[in-house]
């Protein structure tokens, strides 16, 4: 973006408030710095004397705002992370991030099916991760998008553990 604003000739950059520029104090104070050393105005539109004036003051000010920003963000991102392991204590299952295959619908059907698929050779040869996919759209077993698993994902919903008998 800074490339493209210098070649342009675009000298202002407009942003919803100062804390909407960065969330981090340092980065904040340094991306300011930077942007004015090369003539680019920053304008925060909730209070457009954030980053115009250059004096004790209006550092201090922005100085101020930044670090309240910065402490914000920290709370918010410790009371998220409270409420996933209490969440996970609670209920003593994942809290967040995607489904695996284990947790779709029919999923340990498909784990065991390709478990087995790969497992078990055909006419004397061990099959390939692309033909279990293969065998497994085969058997009605397609990912979200419909299509037929890749062999990566076959690799994935079939690990062999050193449980597997």
């Amino acid at each position: 973006m800074l490339e493209r604003l210098l070649s342009n000739g675009v000298r202002t950059i407009l942003v919803e408030a100062a804390s909407r520029f960065a969330r981090d104090l340092i980065v904040q104070e340094t991306g300011y710095e930077m942007l004015r050393s090369r003539g680019i105005e920053l304008i925060a539109v909730d209070s457009p004397d954030s980053f115009v004036g250059n004096t004790p003051t209006a550092n201090l000010i922005r100085q101020v705002l930044g670090a309240v920003s910065e402490f914000e963000k920290a709370m918010l991102v410790e009371k998220l992370k409270g409420a996933r392991e209490r969440k996970r204590r609670e209920t003593g299952k994942k809290v967040g991030g995607r489904r695996n295959y284990a947790e779709i619908d029919g999923g340990p059907e498909l784990i065991a099916l390709a478990k087995k698929l790969h497992r078990y050779p055909v006419n004397g040869h061990q099959r390939t991760l692309g033909d279990v996919a293969m065998a497994l759209a085969d058997a009605g077993y397609l990912s979200s998008a419909g299509t037929q698993y890749t062999p990566t994902a076959v690799s994935s919903a079939s690990p062999a553990s050193p449980a597997d008998p």
